[in-house]
């Protein structure tokens, strides 16, 4: 018999997303839904298409996650942003690996990543790897304040089929959402002893773009790649700022 597999969501007022997020998970044996106390139909739905949904106010990305891993049953652990959907491919892999005697402790999934309907294949975006599937009692998320990510207790392996990531549809949404992620990653590092000087102002957003855009292609994907090579560097700059002042 294949294993038990459980697929955990965070959400928090995500009903543009989540119906399609729900539809692509639907071969799971359970699907956990741990919601930061949404103001809009999140929960309706999630509850709608038969989910376990629990409520409770945001702790921490790492913290909610990890919230929904222990809630869930499964022998084995699916975690899946309410942005991302998985694809059929991955699908029928998925359940082939977790039903193999000689399975790994966790898999690194690549994701293919969208700004808007466009594919971002180079600045980095691609493949964009992240460990999303492990054993029950293998895997926890660390406390990172942005990039929470799944500390593993064993071996990992990767997949060949790609998570679908649908991770911004409009690009004045994405920008505010940089900032946003620029002051908390600075508060962060500030409470860690960590400062900036003038040529990390003035430099470190230079050389992101540089990276991104020439270094890593970018400019293969044209008007996007230029885009996001240049929100990356306002980043790189209003979080270098925030530490000089």
């Amino acid at each position: 018999m294949t294993p038990m597999l459980a697929v955990v969501i965070i959400t928090r007022n995500e009903a543009a997303n989540i119906r399609d997020c729900l539809a692509s998970v639907r071969f799971a044996d359970e699907i956990v839904v741990v919601d930061s106390e949404s103001t809009d139909d999140t929960v309706a739905i999630c509850r709608e298409l038969g989910a376990q949904v629990f409520v409770q106010p945001f702790a921490g990305f790492g913290q909610q996650k990890n919230a929904g891993i222990e809630r869930a049953t499964g022998q084995w652990i699916l975690n899946v942003d309410a942005d991302e959907r998985i694809s059929e491919p991955l699908r029928e892999e998925i359940r082939s690996v977790i039903a193999a005697p000689d399975a790994c402790d966790g898999y690194w999934i690549a994701r293919q990543n969208f700004f808007g309907d466009r594919w971002v294949r180079h600045g980095g975006w691609y493949p964009d790897y992240t460990l999303r599937l492990f054993r029950r009692g293998k895997g926890q998320y660390n406390e990172h304040p942005v990039h929470a990510a799944v500390q593993l207790d064993g071996a990992s392996g990767t997949l060949r089929h790609p998570l679908l990531h649908y991770t911004c549809r409009e690009f004045a949404a994405f920008a505010d959402r940089q900032m946003r992620y620029a002051e908390t990653i600075a508060r962060e590092l500030a409470k860690e002893g960590r400062r900036a000087s003038p040529l990390d102002v003035a430099l470190r957003p230079f050389f992101t773009f540089l990276k991104m855009y020439v270094l890593r292609a970018g400019f293969l994907d044209g008007a996007v790649g230029w885009k996001l090579a240049w929100l990356y560097a306002r980043y790189n700059r209003r979080k270098y700022e925030l530490l000089r002042s």
